[in-house]
């Protein structure tokens, strides 16, 4: 026999409330009363004979024993949204994540278009990642496009949209009359889309400058997205994604003033887990996505490794 569990919505009442440290906000969430919650609170606190939650003023706080409780809670609420997400009826939503900048500078058009194309609805959600994940066990997510390398795990599909190019950016009239050169570049205000100044790290050690243009100072940012409208703006030199500047370069908003592109060795993928239902409507999106790419029209530049004078 197994063992008498307590009440399911007393458990729920808590995890709600534990999580967001707030009765008001729990009752919120669950569409109860304030009073709801904490009276099923106080039913778990009688079921296990001891306090769950402190009260410090405004502050709602969680006692040992609630802090116990509470990540088992969260593990098995997860699970149990998962299992009925299996069966859910087929609402014909396609729920999609993808970095921020990702989003912005090419794949939002593209989603309006395959919405009007194939009267197919996806529900596209931005996210900033530092480095690009997805936890399909426990995000409400159908399939995800990833900047990565490929190493995705077994049970996932995955297909390559396009490579990764990164090279300078600029504002159109930064460009001059003048070639830029070794001397131009290290004058230049380098503006910085990663902390840790990786993209204009690799750019240049792949051109052979590593040691000659130094990386101290310049604005730095988190997102490719702000390095590429600072630089746009007039604010410096920012390096940017290729594919994600073209239509940019071509309309005149934005220059290439050191038009080699380097690869940064990472792909965007789209990513789906094997064997859930839909997968067609992800396949359908897929093919559309490729085809988009196919179109694409790349500025004139270098993909090659070389040095400047």
């Amino acid at each position: 026999m197994r063992e008498r569990l307590p009440p399911l919505y007393a458990l729920r009442a808590f995890e709600s409330a534990a999580r967001h440290a707030s009765f008001t906000r729990a009752a919120e969430e669950l569409a109860l009363t304030q009073s709801a919650i904490s009276r099923h609170v106080r039913t778990l606190e009688e079921y296990f004979s001891c306090r769950l939650f402190e009260r410090q003023g405004r502050a709602l706080q969680l006692t040992e024993s609630g802090r116990m409780l509470l990540p088992g809670l969260i593990d098995g609420f997860s699970s149990l949204e998962r299992a009925c997400s299996t069966l859910r009826t087929d609402d014909g939503v396609l729920r999609l994540k993808a970095p921020s900048t990702l989003t912005m500078r090419w794949l939002l058009a593209r989603i309006s278009r395959y919405r009007l194309a194939s009267s197919a609805e996806v529900q596209l959600t931005s996210a900033w990642m530092d480095v690009d994940t997805v936890d399909f066990q426990h995000e409400p997510f159908d399939c995800a496009v990833l900047l990565s390398e490929g190493n995705f795990p077994a049970e996932w599909d995955s297909y390559e949209l396009f490579r990764e190019w990164l090279i300078p950016v600029c504002a159109p009239e930064a460009l001059g009359e003048k070639t830029w050169d070794l001397l131009r570049l290290k004058r230049a205000e380098l503006l910085h889309p990663t902390p840790d100044r990786r993209d204009w790290r690799q750019w240049l050690q792949a051109m052979g400058l590593a040691d000659q243009v130094s990386l101290k100072g310049g604005q730095v940012f988190d997102t490719l997205e702000l390095g590429m409208v600072a630089a746009a703006r007039g604010y410096g030199v920012s390096i940017g994604d290729l594919v994600m500047v073209a239509e940019d370069v071509a309309q005149g908003r934005m220059g290439l003033p050191l038009p080699t592109a380097v690869p940064s060795g990472c792909s965007y993928y789209l990513v789906w887990p094997k064997g859930r239902r839909g997968a067609e409507r992800v396949e359908g999106l897929r093919d559309f996505l490729l085809a988009e790419v196919a179109a694409i029209r790349l500025p004139e530049v270098a993909f090659a490794e070389v040095s400047l004078g």
